[in-house]
């Protein structure tokens, strides 16, 4: 039996799971993520954690495949990164830096790939030859699987499916500098977005989801509740954010076909009320031969990230 581990790096927290070789996970845990003189410690702090897991284990070195890492970014295909702004770093070859720190042979992948394969190797898409996740976090992430490998892109930026535009008349523009991005509308913050302007623009409406929507912590969460419940407006404004999400799995589509849609993310919590109503839109937009592409929900959750990590460095 062989050992690795999946260390899922956000701007927060470094999550770490210990895996078998066979799709077990043994453990996790977490450090947070030192963004002090530019993050400069972080790849240090990973290593001193899985070390010192390795002694508590008491596993050999030599049964330690290596360390699979996701990063909140794009990573080449010689294990660089060019840039995290939320964790400080410009240019870093993680793969050579955490390898050399750690003696162990290292994988890198972009954070929404690799929560793409993990689902593919043992969640919702592992009935599938090919695949593509789609996150709806407080941005939209993607990730493509065909045949068990990483559809990354000549320039690690494969599967960005949350910066498809799909409305060029947009006003706003999106973080990324385009306008009209998918993420604009079916992200966290996008629901949120497309609520406060139906809510505007239906003034004479007095719908429930208004009063919510005054407070401070309104969320994404809060318009599916309200659909759910039959709030004509919340519901009014969930088609509109299925309408532009499915248009954009369309897209999709007629260029990867893949066998199944597996929707994570926070926003993907709302279960029913979000994933029927995408079907619907989805096959309105999609190629006739892509119609019956099948949409379901993720089941690894936050994990799906360490899972995929893990399962990088056991294909190595």
């Amino acid at each position: 039996m062989k050992y690795g581990f999946g260390v899922d790096l956000g701007g927060t927290t470094v999550k770490i799971g210990l895996f078998t070789d066979d799709g077990k996970m043994v453990e996790s845990f977490e450090i947070p993520t030192d963004k002090t003189d530019n993050g400069k410690n972080v790849l240090s702090d990973i290593n001193k954690a899985v070390q010192d897991k390795i002694e508590e284990k008491g596993i050999a070195k030599k049964d330690v495949a290596g360390i699979g890492i996701g990063v909140p970014g794009p990573v080449t295909p010689d294990g660089v990164v060019h840039k995290l702004v939320n964790i400080g770093w410009g240019d870093v070859e993680i793969e050579k830096d955490l390898s050399e720190l750690s003696g162990f042979h290292v994988k890198a992948g972009n954070d929404a790939n690799v929560a793409a394969l993990g689902e593919a190797w043992v969640g919702a898409g592992k009935q599938f030859k090919s695949i593509c996740m789609v996150t709806l976090g407080t941005g939209i992430g993607g990730g493509l699987i065909v045949n068990g490998k990483i559809l990354t892109g000549s320039h690690g930026a494969g599967a960005e499916i949350g910066h498809i535009v799909i409305n060029p008349d947009e006003p706003e523009s999106c973080g990324c500098g385009l306008h009209g991005c998918a993420e604009m509308y079916g992200s966290a913050t996008g629901v949120v977005r497309v609520a406060r302007r139906h809510i505007k623009n239906n003034g004479n409406n007095d719908s429930p989801i208004k009063k919510a929507a005054d407070k401070p912590e309104f969320c994404a969460k809060d318009v599916f509740d309200a659909a759910r419940f039959g709030d004509s407006l919340a519901m009014e404004i969930v088609s509109d954010v299925c309408d532009k999400l499915g248009r954009t799995l369309a897209i999709v589509s007629a260029v990867s076909d893949p066998d199944a849609f597996i929707i994570g993310g926070g926003v993907s919590k709302a279960g029913d009320i979000l994933i029927r109503p995408l079907e619907e839109a989805f096959k309105k937009y999609a190629f006739h031969a892509c119609r019956e592409t099948k949409i379901v929900s993720a089941t690894l959750e936050n994990d799906a990230g360490m899972y995929g990590c893990a399962k990088l460095i056991f294909d190595a």
